[in-house]
């Protein structure tokens, strides 16, 4: 029979001890970026706040600084945390100038990043209809918030976006209080409702324009846009967002990295 791990063993010690676990053991790292995880999960560091040194980490998981480093440095490959040199470790936000439009990849032909202008349509209170609640793991009926939108670009309209959140999540969600908010979306989403989007998955196809898009999109029917679904993921892989994009490219190109 396996002697248990005294109540007080480090992580380090536990890993020690699970050579023969098996293919399904989680390196020591794997473990304190789920512990640290957790712990942005749950608000412990908001969204912008500085979170623990190293050392302080390192102390306080029983592991060593290069243990924590690591586990830190894959949470800031996926844009969690965010390094700055001589300052520390924060907590990534989507209100920050180079994350903001992480999940936007609308680039204009010619001119410098999307400065985008905000036209708030409506945002109402609906009932999930049967594709939406599936792809965001709810029942058919349930309260959701949908909220359609235009971006402009120098005044010109280059993207019609509807967005479906399930509305348990976003309780207090208003026209007004989208209105009144002057940051990114997303930025609102953290700080008043304590939802971060992690991750996204995209699926596009080139559609005509049928005549409500294209009165909105100041194009001709039947003109090519660009349509963009995306489904955007809390921490856990949670689905907390569906959005519907139609984009005009007389003047963009949707830009993506590969690696």
């Amino acid at each position: 029979m396996r002697a248990m791990a005294p109540p007080n063993s480090s992580l380090l010690d536990a890993e020690a001890q699970a050579g023969a676990a098996g293919p399904n053991f989680s390196p020591l790292y794997k473990q304190i970026k789920g512990l640290l995880t957790r712990s942005l999960q749950s608000s412990e560091w908001k969204p912008g706040e500085a979170i623990p040194s190293e050392m302080e980490l390192a102390a306080r998981y029983k592991v060593s600084q290069g243990t924590v480093r690591k586990a830190i440095d894959e949470l800031a490959a996926e844009n969690l945390l965010v390094r700055r040199q001589g300052k520390g470790t924060f907590v990534a936000t989507h209100a920050e100038q180079k994350i903001q439009y992480r999940f936007l990849r609308l680039t204009p032909d010619v001119g410098a990043g999307p400065g985008l202008e905000r036209q708030l349509l409506d945002c109402r209170r609906v009932r999930a209809p049967a594709e939406v609640a599936r792809s965001l793991g709810l029942r058919t009926g349930d309260a959701m918030v949908q909220v359609r939108r235009m971006l402009h670009a120098s005044g010109v309209p280059v993207v019609l976006d509807e967005i479906w959140l399930p509305g348990h999540l976003f309780k207090g969600l208003t026209a007004e209080r989208l209105n009144e908010h002057r940051g990114p979306m997303y930025g609102l989403f953290e700080t008043e409702f304590g939802v971060r989007m992690i991750r996204a998955e995209e699926k596009i196809r080139a559609v005509a324009a049928d005549a409500l898009s294209a009165e909105l999109l100041q194009v001709p029917p039947g003109s090519p846009l660009l349509s963009v679904e995306r489904l955007s993921h809390t921490y856990h892989d949670r689905p907390v967002e569906l959005r519907r994009g139609l984009y005009n490219t007389s003047g963009h190109f949707y830009r993506n990295e590969l690696s």
